[in-house]
């Protein structure tokens, strides 16, 4: 297992991106941001795009549900993507 944490957008560095998600045949992309029109299903094209032949199962996504963002603090703990969220997408492309 391997994380890469992208600390830009831009510029993006692609070859990292692609260089992990070739080593490990698997990829999660997690972020904060709602599922749709995110930036990580920008991220889940590129490495599909790039890698399909090489990939051992579909890139996962762990995002913020299709909703508003809640203002109250408890809700908008639910509302982020958690480490149980994570892991359970991990799990599931182990196999």
């Amino acid at each position: 297992m391997e994380v890469v944490d992208l600390r830009t957008l831009r510029p993006l560095d692609v070859a990292t991106i692609l260089a992990s998600a070739s080593k490990t045949k698997r990829v999660v992309v997690v972020h904060e941001a709602v599922r749709r029109n995110g930036f990580g299903a920008e991220l889940a094209a590129i490495v599909q795009e790039e890698l399909f032949g090489e990939l051992a199962g579909p890139v996962l996504r762990v995002t913020a549900p299709n909703t508003p963002v809640p203002y109250a603090g408890i809700l908008e703990q639910a509302f982020l993507p958690g480490q149980d969220k994570i892991a359970a997408a991990v799990r599931s492309l182990a196999g």
